[in-house]
C-alpha cells in the first residue's frame, strides 16, 4: 500500500495514510517502529518517500504480467480453474491479522527452488512450500510455479526497497527536528525579558545556604525567635566600655616651677589677693612625678523611635565635671568622693534627640538637639576625643558622581549661661554674659586613584563672648563681693591662654588706697574666632593594612598681639634679676597651630590581631585655640606646647583590646617646661 505525507500550517505532520487495496500495491505494510504519524518543527523541510506504486517495475515483473490478476485474490476464496492456462489462481496469503504475506517476506531474495515431486525439499518459506504442495497435486505446473516464485521474489524486493525509504525519510526528519532544537535564539533586543534558568539542583543548594546564613545570624544577633522578647526591645540598642589605665605623669629637670599659676583653680574659687603675700596663688604640678590608675565606665542606650526620630543618652565616670575627661583616679579622695574603696560619681554625659532625612543614594541629612558627639572633621589637637557638644547641629552628607562625597556641619552651641540670679549678694543683678559657639564646616570625601581616598575640609569656629570683659570700676569689700564682669571668666580651663585681669578694684580706704582686699579674677585676653583646614590621605593597597596621614592647621583670626600683649600676665619670657622693680617680660604668645600624624594598621580594631601603630608631632602657640577643649593627655593639657606622640594598640578580642602612648613635650615660648606622659589602656566595649 502507498503512504501519504500531510502538511498542516506552519508546523509539517506526517501522516502515513493506507491506499486502497486496489491501487495494486502489495507487500507495503508500514514497519512496527514507525510512528502513525510524526511533526515537524517550523520551517522544517519535509523529505517525501515515493509511493510504492511510482517504484520501477523489475523486468521479471513486466515479463510474467500475464501469469497474474491485476487485483489479488483473497486466500480464502475457492480455487478456479483459468480456462485459457488450465491451471487455479491462487489469491495472496493472508496472516491471521490481514496483511499479506508477501508483506512479510525477507528483504533478501529466496532463490527458492520448486520441486518436481512429493520429495522436494521443504522451505522455510511458506509460500514456496504452498506452491510445491500446489505442484506435487497437478495444480500447477512446474514452470508456472517457477514463474510465481520469481514474481514472490521481486515483490519482496519492491517490499524492501519501501521499507527502507521509509526509514531513511523518519531518519532525516527526526535529524531536523534535533537541528531546530539547537538554533541558536535570535537576538534579544533591549526591552526583551530575560529569565535566567536555574536547575532544581542548583535551587535547592542555594536554599539550603541561605537558611544556616540567615539562621547563624539570627542566633548571634538574637532574633532568631522572635515571639521571645517585646518587639519595642528591637528598636532599643545598649552599648558601653570600661577602660582601666595606667596613667604615668614625668617631669624632666629644669622647669620653672613659680611660672605656672593655676588661673582655673582661682576661677573656679574664691578671687585670689593679690595683696596678700603670704599666700601664694594656686600653681600647676610642674617637677613632681605622679602615677596614678584610672578608670573610665561609659553606659549609654539608643532608642529608634521611628520615622527617622532616634534619642538616646550616656551616663559616665569622673573625678569631676572637666568637658574633657571621664577619667577617675582610683583611690582620690576629691570633693567629697572617692579614696579607702569609697563609692566614686557618675554624671550625664549625653542626652539627645537625633532626625535623619534619607534622601537615598548616600545623600542624608541630620538634625541633633541636646548633647551629643562631636559632629565635626578634626584631630584631637583642637577638640578632645571625650568633648561632647551641647546645642543644635545640622550634617549634611551627600554622593556625587565620579565618588565625590561633600558634607557639611554647622551648629549653634551655648558654652556658658550666666547664673540665674548673678550676682547673688547683689539686690540688684547684673547683666548676663552668655557664650556661644557659632560653627560651620563644608567639605569632601575625593577618590584620588585605585587604593587613595582622600578627605579635606575648612572650618570656622567662632566663639562668641568667650573673652574677659574689664569691670566697672568698684572696690570689693570680700571675697564675695562680685564684680559685674566675673562671668566673663572662663568656667573651666587647662592652661596655656593668655590672662588678664577681670575686675577694674579701686583704689580707697575701704581698701587702703589699693594696699589690701585686692580680690581678682582672671580671664582669656584674646578674643577667638579659629580658622581650621584638615586634611587626611589613605591609602588601602596592603589588603587589610591601611596606611593614613591626617594634618590640620588652625590660626586664631581674632588675635590681636598688642592688645594682647598689654594686658597679658602670662606667657612672657622671665624679668632679668637685675631689671627694675616692676619690669614684665616680652610677651612671647602666638596664634597659629598645626599637626601631623601617621597611622599605620588595621582601619578598626573589629577582630583578635587587628593592631594599628602611630606617629604624630603637634606644634600649639598659646592661643591658637580655647585650652579648654583640646586634648587632655598631650602635655597633660593646654595649648603653648610642641612635641611628638607614639602610640599602638592590638585587638586582643572583637571587643577587648590593649594600647599604649607617650606623650613628650615642651614649651613654645615663655618659661621652660617639659612633660612627659606615658599610658596604657587596657579596655572592652560591649
Amino acid at each position: 500500500m502507498p503512504w501519504k505525507l500531510a502538511v498542516v500550517g506552519m508546523t509539517a505532520s506526517v501522516a502515513f495514510q493506507a491506499a486502497p487495496s486496489g491501487d495494486g500495491a502489495t507487500g507495503n505494510a508500514l514497519p512496527d517502529n514507525v510512528p502513525d504519524s510524526l511533526t515537524l518543527g517550523a520551517g522544517v523541510k519535509p523529505v517525501i518517500a515515493p509511493k510504492v506504486g511510482a517504484l520501477p517495475e523489475t523486468k521479471e515483473k513486466k515479463d510474467e504480467a500475464e501469469v497474474t490478476d491485476s487485483k489479488p485474490t483473497p486466500v480464502n476464496e475457492p480455487k478456479r480453474t483459468n480456462p485459457e492456462k488450465g491451471v487455479a489462481d491462487v489469491g495472496e496469503a493472508k496472516s491471521p491479522d490481514g496483511d499479506s504475506a508477501g508483506g512479510r517476506m525477507s528483504a533478501t531474495p529466496t532463490q527458492a527452488k520448486i520441486g518436481s515431486g512429493p520429495s522436494a525439499t521443504p522451505s522455510q518459506n511458506a509460500v514456496v512450500n504452498l506452491i510445491n504442495r500446489l505442484v506435487q497435486r497437478g495444480i500447477l505446473m512446474k514452470e508456472e510455479a517457477d514463474d510465481l516464485v520469481r514474481q514472490a521474489e521481486a515483490d519482496a524486493e519492491l517490499a524492501a526497497a519501501q521499507s527502507q525509504a521509509i526509514r531513511g525519510t523518519v531518519a532525516q526528519i527526526a535529524a531536523a527536528q534535533a537541528a531546530a532544537q539547537v538554533i541558536d535564539p535570535p537576538e534579544l533586543t533591549e526591552d526583551a525579558l530575560r529569565i535566567p534558568f536555574i536547575p532544581d539542583v542548583v535551587k535547592r543548594d542555594l536554599r539550603d545556604e541561605i537558611r544556616e546564613d540567615v539562621m547563624a545570624r539570627a542566633k548571634e544577633e538574637g532574633w532568631a525567635a522572635p515571639n521571645l522578647m517585646p518587639g519595642w526591645t528591637a528598636r532599643i540598642r545598649l552599648f558601653g566600655d570600661v577602660r582601666v589605665r595606667y596613667d604615668g605623669s614625668y617631669f624632666p629637670k629644669g622647669n620653672d616651677v613659680d611660672a605656672f599659676p593655676n588661673f582655673n583653680a582661682i576661677n573656679t574659687g574664691a578671687p585670689y589677693d593679690l595683696s596678700d603675700p603670704t599666700v601664694p596663688p594656686p600653681h600647676l604640678n610642674v617637677d613632681k612625678d605622679r602615677q596614678r590608675v584610672r578608670i573610665r565606665t561609659r553606659v549609654g542606650l539608643e532608642a529608634q523611635l521611628g520615622d527617622g526620630f532616634t534619642a538616646g543618652f550616656r551616663i559616665a565616670s569622673g573625678q569631676n565635671n572637666t568637658p574633657v575627661s571621664v577619667n577617675q583616679s582610683l583611690g582620690l579622695a576629691n570633693q567629697g568622693q572617692g579614696g579607702n574603696f569609697s563609692k566614686y560619681a557618675l554624671w550625664l554625659d549625653r542626652g539627645f534627640i537625633k532626625y535623619d532625612i534619607d534622601g537615598g543614594e548616600g545623600n542624608t541629612t541630620s538634625f541633633l538637639f541636646g548633647k551629643f558627639d562631636n559632629p565635626f572633621f578634626g584631630t584631637e589637637m583642637m577638640w578632645d576625643e571625650d568633648l561632647g557638644f551641647d546645642g543644635v547641629a545640622v550634617k549634611g552628607n551627600y554622593a556625587l558622581d565620579g565618588g565625590v562625597k561633600p558634607f557639611f556641619t554647622g551648629g549653634i552651641f551655648p558654652v556658658f549661661n550666666s547664673d540665674f540670679n548673678f550676682a547673688t549678694n547683689h539686690a540688684s543683678k547684673f547683666s548676663s554674659y552668655d557664650k556661644w559657639l557659632y560653627a560651620l564646616q563644608v567639605g569632601a570625601e575625593v577618590p584620588i586613584e585605585k587604593h587613595w581616598t582622600g578627605k579635606v575640609a575648612a572650618a570656622v569656629y567662632q566663639f562668641d563672648n568667650v573673652e574677659g570683659r574689664t569691670s566697672k570700676g568698684y572696690t570689693p569689700l570680700n571675697a564675695q563681693d562680685a564684680g559685674d564682669t566675673d562671668e566673663s571668666r572662663p568656667s573651666f580651663a587647662q592652661r596655656g591662654n593668655t590672662y588678664s585681669p577681670l575686675r577694674n578694684i579701686l583704689p580707697s580706704a575701704l581698701n587702703d588706697f589699693g594696699q589690701s582686699k585686692l580680690f581678682q579674677y582672671f580671664g582669656l585676653t584674646s578674643g577667638f574666632k579659629e580658622l581650621a583646614v584638615t586634611a587626611q590621605v589613605d591609602y588601602s593597597g596592603f589588603d587589610a593594612l591601611h596606611m593614613t596621614f591626617t594634618g590640620e592647621y588652625v590660626k586664631n583670626l581674632d588675635f590681636d598681639r598688642a592688645s594682647v600683649a598689654s594686658r597679658a600676665v602670662n606667657n612672657r619670657e622671665r624679668v632679668a634679676a637685675n631689671a627694675p622693680a616692676g619690669s614684665v617680660g616680652e610677651f612671647k604668645g602666638g596664634d597659629q597651630a598645626w599637626t601631623t600624624n601617621l597611622r599605620v594598621g588595621s582601619p578598626a580594631l573589629a577582630k583578635r590581631g587587628d593592631w594599628q601603630v602611630g606617629l604624630g608631632y603637634r606644634y600649639m602657640e598659646s592661643d591658637a585655640m580655647v585650652d579648654a577643649f583640646v586634648d587632655s593627655g598631650f602635655g597633660l593639657g593646654g595649648t603653648n606646647q610642641q612635641g611628638y606622640i607614639l602610640y599602638g594598640k592590638v585587638a586582643l578580642s572583637k571587643s577587648v583590646s590593649l594600647g599604649a602612648r607617650w606623650f613628650s613635650s615642651r614649651e613654645v615660648a615663655g618659661p621652660p617646661l617639659r612633660v612627659d606622659v606615658l599610658q596604657v589602656d587596657f579596655g572592652a566595649s560591649f
